[in-house]
C-alpha cells in the first residue's frame, strides 16, 4: 500500500476530530468560559503560576508529553503489521488520549492547578487519593527516558552541541518575552528558530571537527549533565528556561515531522511491511506477546498515555491564560502526537521486513527467522554505521526517516547526514520530557508530602523548589547512574496505561461532580477499554516478560516461577501486581461514589416532583 494514504488519512481525521469532537468537548462537556479566572492569574507567583501565551504553552505542553513514546512505540508495534498500529493511533488519539488529556487539564485548572492525587482526594475520596498518590513512582520512568538520551548522544558530538545550544537560546527568549518586551513572542520566536537552525547546521560541522572529541563524552558524563540540567530547569522560574526551551524544541519536533510527512507525500514509498504479520499470535522477534493486548501497550503515548495526566495536572494548568486555551493545548496536542505516531509507523514500515527485523531483533533471534536481509548492507554503507542487531526502535526509525529524506530530489546523497539528524531529533524529543517531568515530580513530592505533613503545602519559594527538585533528580538519576533502569523498562508500558485508567476514572468523577453526568460516557468508554486491556496485559506480563525464563525452564506455575526468579524479576512482578490492585481499588471506589451521586440525584428529582404537583 502507498504510504501516502496513511499520512493523508491521519491528517484529515485529526482536523475533522478537532473541529467536531473537540468542539463538543469544549462547549458541551466542559463548558469552557474565559470569564473564569485561571490559577495562572489567581495564584500568580512569577515562578510556577505564570500566564503564558497559548503558542508558547502549546509548545511546552507538546514537547513535555511527546517523549519517546510516539516515535518508538509505533515503530516497535510494526512487528504486528502496519494496520493494527495505524487504526489504534487514529482511534486512540481521538477518542481516548485526547479526552483523557482534556478532562484532566480542565479539572486541574478548575482546582487551582492541583496534581492528580489531590484532584482524586477532592473529587472521589481519600481512598482513591491515597491510592493514586503513589503513582508518582511512574516518574521513575524519567530514568528510562534519560537513558535513551544518554545512549543516543554518547557518540554524537553533533547532538550534544545542538542540544547544549538550545539552553542559552531559550534563556535569551525567556528574558526578552517576559522582561524586555512582555507579551510579545514574534521577535523571540524568529530569533530562536534562526539560532536553532544555525546550531543544528553548526553541529554537523562540529561532528567532523577537532571539537568532536570534547563533546563525545562517556555515559556517566552525559548522565551527570542531564541531572544538572533537570535540576536547574525545575528550580528556575518556568518562564525563564523550561517554557521557552520546550517551545523552541517543538519547532524542531513539529518541523521535522512535517518535513517527513511532506517527504512521504512526495516520495510516496510503498509500505513493505504487510497489514498483518505472522507474529500477531505471539512469538515476535522484537518482543514477545500477542496482538491483543500488546499492540495497545506498545503504541502507548501515540494514542493514550498516563504520563500526560501528570503534565496536565502539573506544569501546564499553572500557565493557562484563558480557559478556552485548554482545547488546543490538550486535545490539539494529543492529535498532533497521534499524527507523529503515524508518520513514525510509516517510516518504519517503508523498510523491507527483513531489514526491519534484522535491526530490531538480536542477531541470534533474527537468525532463527529464516529471513535474508535486502537493503541493509547498502544502508549501512550509506549511513557509515553498523545497524544490524540494534533493538529498541530508535535506529530503525532513524534509518527509515533518512531513507525518505534522502529520496527527495533536492536532498539526494545525504543519507548519513539525515540519519545522524534523526538520531539527534529523537534525543531532543526525549530530553524535553526530562525537564518538565522533573518539575512535575517536584510538585508531586511536595503535595504527597503535604498529605502527611500539612505545613509542606504552604511552603513556598526557592528553598522548597531546590529541595524537592534535588529529591526528584536523585530518584531518577540514581537509576541512570547505576544503569539498573533496564529492570523497570518492561513495566513502563503497562504502568503508563494503568495510570491513564486511573486518570479516566478520576475524570469521570469530575464530570459527574460538575453536573455533566449525561456526558460521562466520553470518559467511561475509554476507561472500560483501558481496564480490560491493561489488566490483561499486566497479568500476561508476568509470564511473557518477567517470569518467562523460569517457566521455560519447567516451573509448574507463576508462583513457582516467582520463587525461582532473581530479585529484579520479583520486583517487577510485585510492582505490577500492586499497581493493578490499586487500579481495581480506584475503579471500585469510584463506582460506589458514582452510584451514590446518582441515587442522590434521583431522590432530589423525586422530591421536587410532588412539590411541583402541589404548586400546580
Amino acid at each position: 500500500m502507498p504510504a501516502l494514504y496513511l499520512v493523508v488519512c491521519s491528517a484529515l481525521v485529526a482536523l475533522i476530530a478537532y473541529r467536531t469532537y473537540g468542539a463538543f468537548l469544549a462547549a458541551k462537556v466542559a463548558t469552557l468560559d474565559d470569564l473564569r479566572r485561571t490559577p495562572a492569574h489567581t495564584l500568580r507567583d512569577g515562578r510556577d503560576y505564570v500566564p503564558t501565551h497559548p503558542l508558547v504553552l502549546f509548545g511546552h505542553h507538546f514537547a513535555a508529553i511527546a517523549g519517546a513514546g510516539p516515535l518508538i512505540g509505533p515503530v516497535l508495534a510494526a512487528q504486528f503489521g502496519f494496520l493494527p498500529g495505524f487504526l489504534w493511533l487514529l482511534l486512540g488519539s481521538v477518542l481516548a488520549g485526547g479526552v483523557h488529556d482534556f478532562v484532566i487539564l480542565t479539572a486541574s485548572v478548575r482546582s487551582g492547578g492541583r496534581s492528580l492525587a489531590n484532584i482524586a482526594r477532592e473529587q472521589v475520596s481519600r481512598v482513591t487519593g491515597t491510592a493514586t498518590a503513589i503513582v508518582f513512582v511512574m516518574t521513575v520512568a524519567l530514568a528510562a527516558m534519560a537513558l535513551v538520551v544518554v545512549n543516543s548522544l554518547k557518540q554524537s558530538a553533533w547532538g550534544v552541541f545542538s542540544i547544549l545550544c538550545t539552553i542559552p537560546i531559550a534563556l535569551a527568549m525567556g528574558i526578552w518575552s517576559y522582561k524586555v518586551r512582555p507579551g510579545t513572542i514574534r521577535a523571540s520566536t524568529a530569533f530562536g528558530v534562526v539560532m536553532l537552525l544555525a546550531a543544528v547546521a553548526a553541529g554537523a560541522w562540529v561532528q567532523h571537527s577537532a571539537w568532536a572529541r570534547f563533546l563525545t563524552s562517556p555515559d556517566k558524563t552525559i548522565g551527570a549533565g542531564l541531572m544538572a540540567y533537570g535540576f536547574v530547569a525545575a528550580v528556575l522560574p518556568v518562564w525563564l528556561l523550561l517554557a521557552p526551551r520546550d517551545y523552541l524544541s517543538s519547532f524542531m519536533k513539529i518541523g521535522a515531522v512535517a518535513l517527513l510527512a511532506v517527504g512521504v507525500i512526495l516520495v510516496n514509498p510503498r509500505l513493505q511491511m504487510p497489514a498483518f504479520t505472522a507474529f500477531t499470535r505471539g512469538g515476535g522477534p522484537v518482543f514477545p506477546g500477542t496482538l491483543f493486548p500488546y499492540v495497545f501497550i506498545t503504541i502507548a503515548c501515540g494514542a493514550i498515555s498516563g504520563f500526560h495526566s501528570l503534565i496536565a495536572s502539573g506544569t501546564t494548568p499553572k500557565m493557562i491564560d484563558r480557559e478556552r486555551h485548554i482545547l488546543p493545548i490538550s486535545y490539539g496536542a494529543m492529535l498532533v502526537e497521534g499524527f507523529v505516531g503515524v508518520v513514525a509507523l510509516v517510516a518504519a514500515c517503508a523498510l523491507h521486513p527483513a531489514d526491519y527485523f534484522a535491526i530490531n531483533a538480536k542477531p541470534e533471534v533474527f537468525a532463527k527467522l529464516g529471513m535474508a536481509v535486502q537493503s541493509l548492507p547498502a544502508l549501512e554503507a550509506q549511513v557509515g554505521e553498523h545497524l544490524a542487531g540494534r533493538p529498541g526502535g530508535a535506529v530503525s526509525l532513524a534509518v527509515g526517516m533518512a531513507q525518505i529524506f534522502s529520496s527527495l530530489p533536492f536532498l539526494r546523497g545525504l543519507m548519513s547526514f539525515w540519519y545522524h539528524f534523526a538520531i539527534m531529533f529523537e534525543a531532543m524529543f526525549v530530553l524535553t520530557l526530562i525537564d518538565a517531568g522533573t518539575r512535575v515530580t517536584r510538585y508531586m513530592l511536595q503535595e504527597v508530602g503535604g498529605m502527611a505533613f500539612p505545613p509542606l503545602r504552604a511552603w513556598k519559594g526557592l528553598a522548597p523548589a531546590a529541595l524537592f527538585s534535588a529529591l526528584a533528580v536523585a530518584g531518577w538519576g540514581y537509576f541512570v547512574w547505576t544503569g539498573t533502569v533496564s529492570t523497570i523498562w518492561p513495566m513502563l508500558g503497562v504502568s503508563n496505561q494503568l495510570l491513564a485508567a486511573f486518570a479516566l476514572a478520576i475524570g469521570t468523577s469530575v464530570l459527574i461532580n460538575m453536573g455533566r453526568a449525561r456526558y460521562a460516557w466520553v470518559t467511561l468508554a475509554p476507561l472500560a477499554f483501558m481496564c480490560v486491556n491493561t489488566l490483561t496485559a499486566g497479568w500476561m506480563n508476568l509470564g511473557v516478560n518477567y517470569l518467562r525464563p523460569q517457566l521455560a525452564a519447567g516451573a509448574p506455575g507463576l508462583w513457582a516461577a516467582f520463587r525461582l526468579a532473581p530479585v529484579t524479576a520479583k520486583v517487577q512482578c510485585l510492582i505490577t501486581v500492586v499497581v493493578m490492585a490499586l487500579l481495581v481499588v480506584v475503579v471500585v471506589d469510584s463506582l460506589v461514589r458514582w452510584s451514590r451521586a446518582f441515587a442522590r440525584r434521583r431522590a432530589a428529582g423525586a422530591g421536587a416532583a410532588p412539590e411541583a404537583a402541589a404548586a400546580s
